[in-house]
């Protein structure tokens, strides 16, 4: 991995209005609906904080979104006012340009969603048996990151419209397609997710039970990380031929 590009394309990504806006969103919006439920008098906490907090919430909805946003910077920002071709007119490997910007990537979106998925759980809980809840979410959030933000970094690449492909894939196919056909879980980041939580924790299946073995989710989610990383290399390796042409 090039030091230097990653350190340019933190800077970049971090001095972005919009992806700070989105990341406070994302980081405050758990922890405040989480501090909201813990102040009622709600049953069955656990319930709650598995189906809803860390399910609907943190892996069906801010989880995908903050790092599409992320992720499309990364690459594409520089693709679309042509300073990419500068880039890829020094001699790196492309497979070190994109290691660089995917990390980048991978960190800011880390910061913002790791303390919420670490926080926001104990506070609905409060005391309550978490049965590794807490642990289980961490890693396959972690995961999740990696693989969406690779996706997306490869979407910002290959693509002249990676927000459009973005949302597509998060609402129609993990969201619209994915309630409706049972199949499409072997090709859902969101449902990697949820099969390696629930491979982690030890929480009952009545409260919580993800479609998918967490072996194979976790197995399925390398692959989609490798993949995507393979794709993104090649993929840039071809714009940079399309630009001298």
């Amino acid at each position: 991995m090039n030091t230097t590009v990653f350190a340019l394309t933190l800077r970049q990504i971090a001095g972005q209005r919009r992806i700070l806006v989105v990341g406070l969103v994302a980081t405050l919006a758990p922890i405040g609906l989480a501090l909201i439920y813990g102040a009622g008098s709600f049953d069955d906490p656990l319930d709650w904080t598995s189906n809803t907090l860390l399910d609907s919430i943190v892996v069906r909805v801010v989880l995908p979104l903050a790092c599409l946003l992320v992720g499309t910077s990364a690459m594409g920002t520089e693709i679309e006012d042509g300073t990419a071709v500068y880039l890829l007119s020094k001699p790196l490997p492309r497979r070190e340009i994109v290691f660089a910007k995917a990390a980048a990537a991978i960190l800011v979106a880390a910061a913002f969603l790791l303390p919420a998925t670490a926080l926001a759980p104990q506070l609905s809980l409060e005391g309550a048996g978490g049965e590794g809840l807490v642990p289980g979410f961490l890693v396959a959030t972690a995961l999740g990151i990696c693989a969406y933000t690779m996706i997306f970094v490869l979407l910002s690449v290959a693509t002249s419209r990676p927000l459009v492909f973005g949302l597509g894939y998060v609402f129609i196919w993990e969201g619209l397609l994915g309630d409706l056909f049972t199949g499409t879980r072997y090709l859902s980041i969101r449902q990697y997710c949820l099969g390696i939580a629930d491979g982690i924790s030890t929480v009952s299946d009545r409260v919580f039970a993800a479609e998918l073995n967490g072996a194979i989710a976790l197995a399925l989610m390398l692959a989609v990380i490798a993949g995507a990383t393979a794709l993104a290399t090649r993929s840039l390796a071809r714009f940079e031929l399309r630009a001298e042409d």
